[in-house]
């Protein structure tokens, strides 16, 4: 299984080096790392939705086209003679060691909170941890701003900035929520904006504090929304209608009934 694996691995890094070859791919060819950002974002997502709709065929072709990303990224830094695949290969199954003591040492381990306790330990020992000075250092700004959130939240958290039960949150997110109208009333924008970013920052502190992940939250919640306005569009094409022709009240009928049915 081993062998097998590692031939259809060394048969993809060749694949990816004739693309990026002199009798290569035009499009390959003129990729660069800042040119490539869009597509790994993309296909990570991609993997996520395979994820969700349960389907391992899916699931083995969008992580595919992940690790096409990471072959292209360390395809460019081998031409420019900086690391290639070996060498990525090689940090991360170092580094995986490394953190797991418990399974490749002698360290002994309770259960999950020792585990992750050792890998904080482990990880701000390593070399360019120690120019760290915040705790909150090393958070990707790129990062879609809803995980951002979360990470700067469990991080906050994790040093004792927090609050000491849940109610405390709902209490500062109703505190919020009042300062948010007061802002609507005055009418700036850029207080509303505030307001806004305060708010939402709180709600994501709730769902950490629960244990729940505010990412997968809202995207379920847009998934259901998007199915109850598509039974809205379909009554209205039942009807012969566009959507803009039923009134409120038609729409928050439908919107009611999708509800109820789940």
């Amino acid at each position: 299984m081993i062998d097998e694996a590692a031939n259809e691995f060394a048969k993809l890094v060749d694949v990816v080096a004739e693309l990026r070859g002199e009798n290569g791919c035009p499009w390959d060819k003129k990729q660069t790392h800042d040119s490539l950002r869009p597509y790994l974002v993309e296909e990570t997502y991609e993997v996520l939705d395979a994820i969700d709709h349960g389907s391992d065929g899916k699931l083995k072709e969008e992580l595919g086209d992940v690790l096409l990303q990471a072959l292209l990224h360390a395809e460019l830094a081998r031409e420019r003679g900086a690391f290639d695949i070996g060498d990525v290969c090689r940090v991360i199954r170092e580094k995986l060691i490394r953190r797991h003591p418990h399974v490749f040492g002698e360290v002994k381990v309770s259960g999950v909170e020792d585990v992750l306790h050792n890998w904080e330990v482990i990880k701000a020992g390593e070399p360019g941890y120690e120019d760290r000075k915040s705790a909150l250092d090393g958070v990707p700004k790129s990062l879609p701003a809803l995980i951002r959130a979360t990470e700067i939240s469990k991080r906050a958290s994790k040093v004792g900035f927090d609050w000491p039960k849940v109610t405390d949150i709902l209490d500062k997110l109703r505190e919020e929520s009042e300062e948010l109208s007061e802002a609507i009333a005055s009418g700036r924008t850029e207080d509303v904006s505030r307001e806004i970013g305060d708010t939402l920052f709180v709600i994501v502190n709730v769902a950490r504090y629960l244990g729940i992940d505010a990412e997968d939250s809202l995207r379920e919640m847009l998934d259901r929304f998007s199915s109850r306005f598509g039974q809205i569009e379909e009554r209205a094409r039942s009807t012969g209608r566009q959507v803009s022709d039923m009134t409120l009240e038609e729409m928050d009928a439908v919107w009611d009934e999708a509800k109820r049915s789940g």
